[in-house]
């Protein structure tokens, strides 16, 4: 259930805040957004599949402290960041 190189490339060209970024919250975000979107899929077909759902939950979690840090450090950024990923909060 990884992501693919080519996908975790185009969102690093994408989301970067600088040529070597690989780690800003932005960045986390939207491989966490990305991750989360192929997991929802796979338990709609899996509904038993309770392990991967704690996992799921466990994204969740970290992607919305992400997302309050960056809301706290610029709120423009938040809501551009938000309106790039399709999420609401």
């Amino acid at each position: 259930m990884a992501l693919t190189q080519t996908k975790k490339q185009e969102l690093m060209t994408q989301f970067q805040s600088h040529e070597t970024d690989t780690g800003s919250a932005d960045l986390q975000v939207a491989l966490l957004t990305e991750r989360i979107s192929q997991l929802t899929t796979h338990l709609q077909t899996n509904p038993k599949d309770h392990a991967s759902r704690r996992g799921l939950l466990k994204m969740i979690g970290r992607r919305r402290n992400l997302l309050s840090y960056i809301q706290n450090k610029d709120q423009e950024r938040y809501q551009n960041l938000i309106r790039t990923l399709g999420i609401r909060r």
